[in-house]
């Protein structure tokens, strides 16, 4: 575009003209020499004319990246944290620990395959001894089990700090059948010839614990048998024990039933059942109410007070909290039904007696499946679950960082121009007072040098009337330079001479285009 340099030297710029060949920075800042003197100024080295390179933009890219840059770093840190914490995907595959086959725990592990199973997650039941094995494996970190079915109260008194509980999933009451005189404490079984259950199996450990409080140890004069199941109760039939502590499977409805009917067998009702439940915090004090087991014939005749430890469904504390609540709503649908040992709902259960519940049943017990488990399948959900962990940090500092990046970019835009001002005053107050010719013709080649690095700078439209005020200034001390030239004297007078002012150099003869480049 062509511009009017007549316009830019009213605003204070001066333009020379290109058909002045003999102008240059030297002529323009020359000051003539006093009347007097005879001798003549050689005429200054021609200079070409200048031209104005400034380049107007429509966006600084450079300055949109620096403004930007801070807020993608940030960004990008907190989407690499984010990926840091992220949960990985649930895998596909559980592996479980139940129990000896066919037993009440084993099946039910069955059922939780068939129901994860319709959430495309595979479960592999691994049978067992019992709770004690069970527990054994998952306190192993190189079995390959991450959850199984533990007795409250098995194991020593140290627990694995990484496993915890999902919740209780019913009670495993201790029935006591016994022949002989009626026997009002345990202590009174001392002597006697007791089927205590399997080796490794949860009745045992509990009837052993009961025992010893009651001075009734391993290698005493009782003799504390391995017998469990039918075993144990056809071999009290047969006389050949005088006790069997049952329970879990072994006090099956058949089971008890046979034993009620059977004459000279009594149901041993624990009188000190609350003191047994107050001394043992993992059992708890139920009644088995009179007829429970047969109405009709009445079995058994009276109220039946015992004790009873929990079953818990115990896991390692990496479980995948998807997986978690899987488990959890299977084991509602296996064991929420109503039996004669619980009301229904009342299983699974947030209380628990032998490990901490972990943090995503808390959560499930409270307020049940999250918002996308409930309403997505499954594996969409997880997905969806995983990228709001990344998305949600981005948002929360991309917003503000993008609010941020137009003022950053002004700014910065706005910083060259301001540093040229910066340049341009410290200048005009080096101007301030007397100074020599030469001093002054300085201090003008100073000015120059200024508004040619001005004219060269690259601008974006939206701060050209910043640009084009900046060199109105830049003109506007160039103007007060040239008037003190004007004004001030040249030399002292001579003899009977008028004293002589120093002449400007003459404006530039025609007009000189002036090119300003313009670029997208």
């Amino acid at each position: 575009m062509q511009y009017s340099p007549r316009l830019a030297q009213a605003r204070g710029n001066r333009v020379p003209s290109p058909r002045d060949s003999t102008s240059s920075r030297d002529d323009r800042h020359r000051c003539v020499t006093p009347a007097s003197s005879a001798t003549p100024m050689k005429p200054a080295r021609p200079r070409p004319p200048r031209r104005i390179l400034a380049r107007f933009v429509a966006v600084s890219w450079r300055d949109l990246a620096l403004s930007i840059g801070p807020t993608v770093l940030l960004a990008g840190a907190a989407v690499w944290l984010a990926v840091k914490l992220i949960q990985p995907a649930p895998p596909s595959t559980l592996v479980i620990s139940s129990g000896p086959p066919g037993s009440t725990y084993w099946n039910a592990a069955q059922k939780y395959t068939t129901i994860l199973a319709k959430n495309g997650v595979t479960l592999d039941v691994q049978s067992s001894e019992g709770s004690a094995q069970n527990l054994a494996r998952l306190s192993n970190p190189n079995a390959p089990v991450d959850v199984g079915f533990v007795q409250s109260g098995i194991g020593p008194k140290e627990r694995d700090e990484h496993l915890v509980s999902l919740g209780s999933i019913g009670y495993v009451p201790l029935a006591i059948m016994y022949r002989g005189p009626v026997v009002a404490r345990l202590s009174d079984f001392k002597g006697k010839r007791l089927a205590l259950g399997a080796e490794g199996s949860g009745a045992r450990e509990l009837s052993l614990a009961l025992l010893k409080m009651n001075g009734i140890v391993p290698g005493g004069p009782t003799a504390l048998l391995p017998t469990a199941g039918e075993d144990a109760a056809t071999a009290l039939l047969d006389g050949k024990i005088d006790a069997a502590f049952l329970s879990g499977d072994s006090t099956q409805i058949p089971v008890m039933a046979k034993l009620f009917r059977a004459p000279g067998v009594h149901v041993y009702s624990f009188t000190q059942a609350e003191a047994y439940a107050r001394r043992f915090p993992y059992l708890t004090a139920i009644t088995l109410p009179m007829g429970v087991y047969d109405l009709g014939l009445n079995l058994p005749p009276a109220d039946i007070h015992t004790v009873a430890p929990t079953i818990e469904l115990v896991a390692r504390d990496s479980l995948h909290p998807a997986l978690s609540d899987l488990l959890i709503e299977a084991a509602r649908e296996v064991h929420g039904h109503a039996t004669i040992l619980q009301h229904a709902g009342e299983f699974p259960s947030p209380v628990t007696r032998g490990f901490p519940l972990s943090d995503d049943a808390s959560r499930y017990y409270k307020s049940g499946k999250t918002f996308l488990y409930r309403r997505l399948p499954f594996w969409v959900a997880s997905l969806v679950d995983r990228l709001l962990v990344v998305l949600v940090p981005l948002i929360v500092v991309l917003i503000p960082g993008l609010r941020l990046v137009p003022s950053l970019y002004g700014w910065r835009v706005r910083s060259r121009i301001y540093r040229w001002y910066g340049a341009l005053i410290a200048l005009e107050r080096s101007a301030l007072g007397d100074h020599t010719a030469e001093e002054r013709v300085q201090l003008l080649d100073q000015l120059d040098d200024i508004e040619e690095a001005v004219n060269r700078m690259k601008m974006p439209l939206a701060y050209a009337g910043q640009f084009y005020v900046l060199r109105e200034h830049i003109g506007f001390v160039r103007e007060r330079l040239t008037a003190h030239d004007q004004d001030a004297p040249a030399g002292p007078p001579g003899a009977g001479s008028p004293p002589a002012r120093a002449q400007a150099a003459p404006p530039p003869a025609g007009d000189a285009p002036v090119t300003i480049f313009l670029s997208q």
